[in-house]
């Protein structure tokens, strides 16, 4: 008999040569065994040979299936573990490349960012400099206006001055010449010299402060006012947005504003405030010369005729009350015209739309306003109060220093007035 330990190394080398050879039903298991002195022995041939292996009995189809299962796993496990191995090595070499790609993305970043901030602070350093420009440009043309005006002012003083003396030379001539002539209406040649002097010298004065006060109007904006808002074209995209510092439940008020007008056609809107259930609840318009006052609606009006000039500024002021339906326009501080029964006992309701330059037409927010209605020109010193101002109150609106008045409502300078459509600030 072999020993314990070569039967179980021939039954190994069997199970595995018939692993290989496919272990079909019909094959024949010729298996070779090595005997103890390490020969080769040939084919088993019958049952009287010595030294018989377990490799030559026939297996049944459940030792087959066994041996085949054996045979799958161990490949399986063989496969599992090689692509263990790959997946590891995949995984770390992904690794390494998504550090480097994050190094490089935190690089490409930290350099992209300082670019964009040192373009940014180029940028606001240029903006900081060009207003710094634009500052200094005001402020010399600021100091080139009053230069002017102070040289308006030097030779309009120079020349009344040579008025004054010519005309006490005059006086003085005439009183030697009464002593020695009896016709005292009669005009010598010397008269007639100084009256001609003096004309030209009055004409000539004439036209410099006409050309003056055109110059100044022009360009100055009323006294006390810093800033206006340009409306530059009749449009319907060009208005300007006012937002009430207090809510616009009104029984009163009073509203006063600063225009200067390129043109009034049959209705040119100073401001409007209304509704989408009335869009007529304030309003204030131009009709050619004449300003108009709305409270209410279209059929509560109040007139002032023949009190605008194009191209001047101007100062209106109108006022209403609920209480007895009182109404007022107020024309460059002076009283225009007055009313009663204009929407008694009516209150303007809150939660409307207060704009400059334009109507407001019950739908939205720079939509469907008509060309024609809108304002060009410039306005300022618009301010609103709840309540109707005295009679002192209103001359002062327009006196020295008009824009440092501030209603309590609408105040200029204070309440957010946005200009839109192309509607600008200017100073």
């Amino acid at each position: 008999m072999l020993p314990q330990e070569m039967l179980s190394l021939l039954t190994l080398f069997c199970v595995f040569r018939a692993s290989l050879s496919g272990l079909d039903e019909d094959d024949d298991y010729d298996l070779m065994y090595v005997n103890l002195d390490n020969e080769i022995e040939g084919p088993v041939l019958g049952a009287e040979e010595t030294a018989s292996c377990d490799c030559q009995r026939e297996h049944t189809e459940w030792d087959k299936l066994f041996i085949m299962l054996e045979n799958s796993q161990m490949k399986e496990n063989m496969m599992l573990q090689a692509m263990d191995d790959v997946l590891k090595v995949d995984l770390q070499t992904l690794k390494a490349e998504l550090g480097q790609l994050t190094a490089t993305f935190a690089t490409t970043i930290e350099k992209v960012t300082s670019r964009v901030m040192s373009q940014i602070e180029e940028v606001f350093v240029r903006s900081g400099a060009q207003a710094e420009g634009a500052k200094r440009l005001q402020e010399c043309e600021q100091g080139n206006v009053l230069e002017q005006v102070l040289q308006l002012s030097h030779n309009m003083s120079s020349r009344l001055g040579r008025l004054e003396s010519t005309w006490q030379q005059r006086a003085e001539a005439e009183a030697q010449e009464t002593a020695f002539r009896q016709d005292k209406l009669s005009p010598t040649r010397g008269d007639n010299l100084v009256l001609n002097s003096l004309w030209k010298e009055l004409q000539q004065t004439r036209a410099e402060l006409k050309a003056s006060q055109k110059w100044a109007a022009q360009r100055l904006l009323p006294a006390g006012c810093e800033t206006a808002i340009l409306f530059p074209m009749r449009s319907k995209k060009i208005f300007g947005s006012v937002h009430p510092t207090a809510a616009m439940t009104l029984r009163s008020f009073t509203a006063c504003i600063w225009i200067k007008v390129t043109e009034a056609l049959d209705k040119t809107v100073v401001f409007s405030y209304g509704t989408k259930f009335n869009p007529y609840e304030i309003q204030l318009y131009l009709s050619r010369e004449s300003v108009v006052l709305i409270v209410g609606g279209g059929q509560h009006k109040l007139t002032a005729k023949n009190v605008i000039v194009s191209g001047k500024w101007i100062h209106l002021c109108g006022a209403w009350s609920s209480e007895n339906g009182s109404a007022s326009l107020w024309v460059k501080g002076e009283l225009a015209a007055t009313a009663w029964d204009i929407a008694n006992a009516h209150t303007i309701p809150d939660g409307g739309i207060l704009q400059i330059g334009q109507e407001k037409n019950g739908c939205c927010v720079g939509g469907g306003f008509d060309e024609a209605l809108a304002f060009s020109g410039k306005l300022t010193g618009f301010n609103m109060w709840d309540r109707v101002l005295s009679d002192e109150e209103m001359a002062a609106q327009s006196g020295e220093d008009a824009c440092s008045f501030r209603g309590n409502v609408v105040g200029w300078g204070v309440t957010e007035v946005l200009p839109y459509g192309g509607a600008q600030y200017i100073s």
